[in-house]
């Protein structure tokens, strides 16, 4: 049904996941939400990802490794073909299984569903990046036996993965066998899968597509004493990828050990003589190289450089150099809010899980799910540029970059699929891995031009937070000439004099209930600021580097009055605006449209995408994801407040939050206008989508964007920050029921403490670059409800503050407001569609 207004502020079954505000941690096991855990327990490093699955390799819902980028690519069969269509289907990989490790006592294995367990615990630490399982077990023959294992990706060794497992016989000795693998799932697919749960079963487009073929193709195995070295090919798409695992026992007990390698699997055995009390150690260390196209005797001998070191340093020194690691992530990416111990963990899970999906993806890409599931097949959309760099900006600059070279890398396919469509410039993916369109449905896919604007909107942020304008000069700017190049061509002038306005026609907003429409008001927004930001550059270029301007025209083809045109463009850009109802429509005929009433929808008919045919859905005034509300907050000084509101209420009672997008947008919105109660609801929609599965399908893996809404929420939301012109503004919203909101923010090379109270925002400057002292000086200026303040280093700044804005008490009813007025004035009827059998007109002979 559609994600509640007033979203409830702990929706967490507390008795099994108790508070803890570092850390999420389960008290009980249960096989009813296997999906949900593994994806919520699930450790990464935004290359390398491990889902939550339990050690023994069953009772699981979807097994899961992955490396960002490493896909294997197919045919995409249209039933129709045409020109232009996507022909390139790619879809992550899952690569071999390290995780298993079987333990069996008198031969009888651990099997938590049926064990006999006297205590569980598993705890996810966010401090320090290491999932951890307690558990003592009474066996059939009442034998107590406790067990301790660690899971950990590494942030600082980006292609390590440390594991433990300890075995103590509690009080009665007993033969103890311990059977470490390594298995190439390749379909997801393990001996114990089970039918009934499994990830991609049943019609849902948001889930990966299934291989039928042999994905990885088996290249060389071998084994030693201690390590264990598989390597393999990606049939189709070449990729290539070795995985050596290095073990260690250390037991004071007698054992045994046998090692065993083939193709698709590799084993370590331990066979001990338990004795009481004497713990049997197990460490397991695991290395995975890949690449697009290396031999893999290279990727094979990276591989063993990887656990060399390991060898050498100790595993010990690996768990320390992950907590320096996530101690500096959280000195600069903490949110805190006080006495609230439940919202305090949400927010730290969202970061931490933004840490794990990009700390170390270094020029890749931020796929949809990360690193911790098969969602969305592993792809990259424009949500990473709107959703998560925003963060990355402020929090960590270098990450944001990498992914931003990413984009720059991708031009040269971008460029292609422009002259595909007919275009010129560059048109970016809507759905990728490699670079070439993977989204066979161009009317939610290709169409959605607006991608070119939110990379480059992105760019813009990254160079304003940050003040790499050496990026931006050497290599952002292709990206900015390239995708206003195409939005220049893409459009079309129409009117005379001072009418004279340039349209956008067949595009596709953020809301993919609406399709293939003209004028999108989102779209055309993003790219008047798109072409806008094109020529500011391009004329900054000429005017402090005129040779590199003159390399950039020629590499790019780039005459001076094409600069000019996109100044006009930009200026003259065609907004809808409805000046009977006040209101922005989301495209030019969006106001002509029947609107759905979604209070009357049954329940069991969400979301609207698995229930109604898209044609049905298109004839509406319905939306999936905030789209007009997604501009008034990317680009809101192009609004007045007034214009926000009227556009909130219209638009708010008909979009049905299909999309975990949306909440995060629709809160930060809600807060600037003076819908506090919807803010706030909004906000714990966001914040407890995965945790507390509030959308269904957090089996498939994290909603990464989400998570980076959240700090969206936090920051330009209730800290009511805004960064549209070069400076930093602020105009608080904190909640009524909060004392605080703390936050820090990196800016041009220097770190800002901001704290949040009722009556007051507070600013301290941290340490502050050498460079950037040289070149910004060691103050900084925000403005704080229009009233400039410099921030100098030593004590805080401290801003007294009359209110935090607007409150709006009012409630939103089932069909847009319109005109900001007490009743609903609609000019349409609402309704429901609902199919119904046929009936012969009366006198009508059956056949």
């Amino acid at each position: 049904m559609k994600t509640s207004r007033y979203g409830h502020p702990d929706p967490v079954d507390r008795t099994r996941f108790p508070v803890d505000e570092w850390a999420w941690t389960e008290t009980s096991h249960s096989t009813e939400d296997l999906g949900l855990t593994e994806t919520v327990f699930a450790v990464a490093n935004g290359y390398l990802g491990m889902r939550g699955n339990v050690e023994e390799g069953r009772d699981v819902h979807s097994h899961g490794t992955y490396i960002n980028g490493f896909h294997e690519t197919w045919q995409i069969r249209h039933a129709e073909e045409a020109f232009g269509f996507a022909q390139t289907g790619q879809t992550i990989v899952n690569v071999p299984d390290v995780k298993t490790i079987k333990l069996y006592v008198d031969d009888e294995p651990l099997m938590l569903a049926m064990a006999d367990l006297e205590h569980y615990e598993r705890r996810l630490d966010f401090r320090d990046g290491v999932l951890r399982r307690s558990l003592i077990w009474v066996t059939p023959s009442g034998k107590r036996v406790r067990i301790e294992s660690q899971r950990m990706v590494s942030f600082e060794q980006r292609h390590l993965a440390v594991m433990t497992f300890e075995v103590t016989l509690l009080d009665v000795d007993a033969p103890v066998a311990i059977s470490s693998q390594i298995l190439n799932r390749q379909d997801g697919e393990g001996e114990y899968h089970l039918a009934s749960a499994a990830a991609g079963e049943g019609m849902d487009p948001r889930k990966a597509r299934k291989l039928t073929e042999r994905v990885l193709e088996p290249q060389t195995h071998w084994s030693s004493e201690r390590r264990t070295i598989l390597s393999y090919r990606c049939a189709n798409s070449g990729m290539t990828l070795a995985v050596a695992v290095d073990h260690e026992i250390a037991t004071e007990s007698d054992f045994e050990e046998l090692s065993h390698a083939e193709a698709d699997l590799g084993k370590k055995i331990y066979r001990i003589k338990g004795k009481v009390g004497q713990p049997i150690r197990i460490s397991k260390v695991a290395a995975y190289h890949t690449s697009r196209g290396v031999p893999v005797r290279e990727l094979v001998d990276r591989a063993r450089r990887t656990l060399d070191r390991v060898r050498d340093d100790g595993v010990d020194e690996c768990f320390a150099e992950q907590r320096r690691w996530l101690d500096r992530f959280w000195s600069d990416a903490d949110v805190r809010v006080d006495t609230h111990p439940a919202i305090q963990q949400a927010i730290r899970w969202n970061l931490f899980q933004l840490a794990q999906a990009t700390g170390r993806v270094e020029q890749s890409g931020v796929a949809a799910k990360g690193v911790s599931g098969s969602g969305y097949e592993g792809h990259y959309f424009w949500d990473t540029e709107t959703y998560v760099l925003p963060f990355l900006s402020y929090t960590s600059p270098r990450v944001a970059r990498g992914a931003l070279r990413f984009r720059y890398l991708m031009l040269p396919a971008a460029r292609r699929r422009a002259y595909d469509l007919s275009q010129l410039g560059a048109l970016y993916p809507w759905r990728t891995i490699n670079g070439e369109e993977a989204s066979a449905y161009y009317a939610a896919g290709t169409a959605q031009y607006h991608i070119n604007a939110d990379i480059a909107f992105a760019l813009c942020k990254y160079v304003q937070a940050t003040g790499d304008d050496d990026f931006m000069l050497r290599e952002g700017i292709d990206i900015l000439v390239l995708t206003a190049r195409l939005w220049s061509d893409l459009g079309f002038w129409l009117g005379q004099g001072e009418d004279r306005r340039f349209h956008l026609h067949g595009v596709t907003g953020p809301d993919e209930y609406t399709t293939v429409v003209n004028n999108n008001l989102f779209t055309n927004v993003m790219a008047s600021d798109n072409l806008r930001q094109a020529a500011r550059w391009a004329r900054r270029l000429a005017e402090s580097y005129p040779e590199g301007y003159a390399r950039m025209c020629r590499r790019l083809d780039l005459v001076d009055d094409e600069v000019a045109e996109w100044s006009e463009c930009a200026e003259r850009m065609y907004f809808p605006y409805d000046e009977g109802l006040g209101i922005h429509p989301q495209d030019q005929h969006f106001l002509e449209r029947e609107v759905w009433d979604l209070a009357a929808t049954p329940d069991d008919k969400w979301p609207l995408l698995l229930h109604y045919h898209p044609l049905v859905i298109y004839r509406f005034q319905v939306l999936k994801q905030a789209d007009v509300v997604a501009a008034l907050f990317l680009q809101g000084q192009m609004f007045t407040m007034e214009q926000k509101r009227a556009d909130f209420e219209y638009y708010d009672p008909i979009t049905t939050g299909d999309s975990t997008l949306s909440s995060v947008v629709q809160s930060i919105v809600a807060a600037e206008v003076g819908h506090q109660r919807l803010a706030i609801g909004y906000f714990y929609a966001g914040l407890y989508v995965d945790l507390a599965d509030l959308h269904g399908n957090a089996s498939d893996g994290v909603h990464v964007a989400s998570a980076g809404g959240v700090w969206n929420s936090l920051v330009y939301g209730f800290g009511g920050m805004r960064d549209h012109n070069g400076t930093l503004t602020f105009d608080p919203r904190l909640p009524a029921h909060w004392p605080s909101l703390e936050f820090g923010l990196r800016v041009r090379g220097h770190r800002i403490s901001v704290e949040l109270r009722c009556d007051r925002i507070e600013f301290t400057l941290g340490e502050v670059d050498a460079e950037a002292a040289r070149v910004e000086g060691t103050s900084i200026d925000v403005i704080v409800r229009g009233e400039r303040v410099t921030v100098r280093p030593g004590a805080p700044t401290v801003v007294a503050l009359d209110g935090q804005g607007p409150v709006i008490e009012r409630q939103l009813g089932s069909v847009p407001l319109v005109g900001n007025k007490d009743e609903h004035e609609m000019l349409h009827t609402a309704g429901v569609p609902v199919a119904r059998p046929h009936r012969r007109k009366r006198g009508e002979a059956a056949s």
